[in-house]
């Protein structure tokens, strides 16, 4: 088996600032199930640190796999993956590949992820550490 990893730290304004300044920026990076999921958070400063952790999930997710998107000369966009709460585990994060590219590159690799974000006022950072199995 293989490991890599990932990682990403976004300033949570940077994202607000984002969100205000372009309106198609949330559709663009974020799934319709993302933004329900968010939109329930109590506070607009929860919310924000949210999506935050998102897109911070979503870049570190992709440099774990950036060696396998490269051989396929696959270039991935925010909506190839969807992160969302594992129903088993309440609110710990979980991947879900939803653009059937991607997923051609996922099962090829036999690629696995697992996911860790955290927040705070000022910033959001996520790892993501992709196992392989190796190829027999």
């Amino acid at each position: 088996m293989k490991v890599y990893c990932g990682t990403d730290i976004i300033e949570v304004d940077r994202i607000k600032r984002a969100m205000r300044r372009n309106e198609r920026f949330k559709a663009n990076v974020f799934t319709e199930n993302e933004i329900e999921d968010i939109e329930k958070a109590e506070s607009q400063e929860v919310k924000y640190q949210r999506y935050a952790g998102r897109f911070a999930s979503k870049e570190a997710i992709y440099k774990a796999i950036s060696k396998f998107t490269v051989e396929e000369d696959y270039s991935p966009n925010f909506l190839d993956v969807e992160i969302i709460n594992d129903e088993e585990f309440k609110r710990r994060p979980k991947v879900e590949v939803i653009s059937e590219n991607l997923e051609e590159v996922f099962v090829k690799y036999k690629i696995k992820i697992d996911l860790s974000i955290s927040h705070v006022r000022e910033n959001a950072i996520a790892m993501a550490v992709v196992t392989i199995e190796e190829k027999e």
